[in-house]
């Protein structure tokens, strides 16, 4: 397989937006969301505590320290220099300063692919130019949302969009990937049944992105829940999370993808005798996104599959993405009549 060396770029940076999102899903996991409750410092410094003892907190300012706490209503007259000190946890901090450092190369990657894309351009492919200009554009927006994130203590709503923008921003290098190039790869659809194959790949696109949307307000109320419970028994307040409506909906609609995208592949499979790569690939995200969410709802909160959880979904929406994108009935008039650049 050929690819071209800005498909390469594309690339690289998508896999550090998937490692990030995977660092993220960590951080959720592990509830490490304020383990660095300043921002862009940790703790006041570049370099974070490793021990209670090393905070320097004539650094910090505890009056936003306060404000942040009565907006998550707790008292504000209970963070002091030694309440601080107290609840400071090192593994917490770290998690959140790795997840910070994990932006670096997603910076650094989108930025030299977004100079590299001004050469599309001359190539004819404006559209490839403008697609790293977006990606560079979501990046500084989600790190002024990480911020924002930060600042309002896990405000709910702000944490979904926060993931939402950085799997739209893999979307986006997904088609920078697939389209920099004059020869992008295609997926051949015999004209029988073609149009309703799309329909359903659509269809299950559209079904990924809100069941997503609703595991993340899941993952909301478990934070909160886990706050307004911090003393008590987990199994008291999972209960509690388990009958709420938006799980219930979240848990009963995963069949919903699962069925259609069995009907996906065996359509598919009816239609050209056999399945591609990436329709596979598909499928067996799917299929793990069920086992993973089995775990979850019938074992427990397990961390491993929480991770697992939020890395796949995202990794299924860019694989669907990708089909979208390569199942088109026509690339371009340049492209037409083109072999596959990577298969």
């Amino acid at each position: 397989m050929t690819w071209t060396r800005f498909q390469r770029l594309a690339l690289i940076a998508f896999i550090a937006v998937e490692l990030l999102i995977f660092m993220g899903a960590i951080v959720r996991a592990t509830g490490s969301g304020l383990g660095c409750p300043d921002w862009p410092f940790c703790y006041g410094c570049w370099l974070p505590p490793a021990k209670a003892q090393d905070i320097d907190f004539t650094k910090l300012n505890l009056e936003k320290f306060r404000a942040k706490a009565e907006r998550l209503g707790r008292d504000p007259s209970t963070i002091t220099v030694e309440s601080l000190r107290a609840e400071f946890d090192p593994v917490a901090t770290w998690v959140e300063y790795i997840n910070r450092l994990s932006t670096v190369p997603v910076g650094i990657s989108v930025l030299i692919l977004c100079i590299c894309s001004f050469g599309q351009i001359k190539a004819g492919r404006a559209s490839v130019t403008l697609t790293a200009l977006s990606a560079l554009f979501l990046v500084l927006l989600n790190a002024w949302l990480g911020a924002r994130v930060v600042i309002s203590g896990l405000k709910p709503g702000i944490i979904t969009l926060h993931m939402a923008l950085a799997i739209l921003l893999q979307c986006v290098l997904v088609f920078a990937a697939w389209r920099g190039t004059d020869q992008p790869w295609r997926i051949a659809l015999n004209d029988r049944g073609a149009g309703r194959i799309r329909l359903i790949a659509w269809a299950i696109f559209l079904l990924v992105i809100l069941e997503g949307i609703m595991g993340s307000q899941v993952r909301e109320l478990t934070d909160q829940l886990a706050r307004l419970h911090a003393h008590q028994a987990r199994s008291v307040w999972t209960f509690e999370l388990e009958h709420s409506l938006v799980y219930l909906v979240h848990r009963s609609f995963s069949w919903v993808i699962f069925g259609a995208s069995i009907w996906f592949a065996a359509v598919i499979r009816k239609a050209a005798g056999r399945l591609s790569w990436l329709e596979v690939v598909i499928v067996a995200l799917v299929f793990l996104q069920m086992l993973l969410g089995v775990v979850l709802s019938q074992i427990g909160i397990v961390r491993v599959a929480q991770i697992l959880h939020i890395g796949a979904s995202s990794l299924l929406v860019s694989a669907i993405f990708l089909w979208l994108l390569a199942a088109q009935r026509e690339v371009s008039a340049s492209t037409s009549g083109a072999t596959p650049a990577f298969s």
